[in-house]
């Protein structure tokens, strides 16, 4: 599964940017790793995440309407 490298925006309205995609490596699960542009007191700064590839680009469900978990806005 493919996925753009480059900044991203959560539903929620912060931004991440997409560092690349990360194997498991037992399972060999695609993952996407990426990092926060924000300081958060409770995780630190531009912390670094990672989320099942499907999952990143799956759907949520806000206000009765299907939109994406993270649009992507630039490279």
């Amino acid at each position: 599964m493919e996925l753009k490298i480059g900044k991203y925006k959560h539903y929620k309205g912060k931004q991440y940017e997409v560092l690349g995609i990360g194997k498991h490596s037992e399972t060999l699960e695609d993952f996407v790793i990426y990092k926060a542009l924000y300081n958060s007191e409770q995780f630190g700064n531009n912390k670094i995440w990672i989320r099942p590839i499907e999952m990143f680009k799956g759907n949520v469900i806000v206000n009765n309407q299907e939109i994406p978990r993270f649009k992507f806005i630039e490279n």
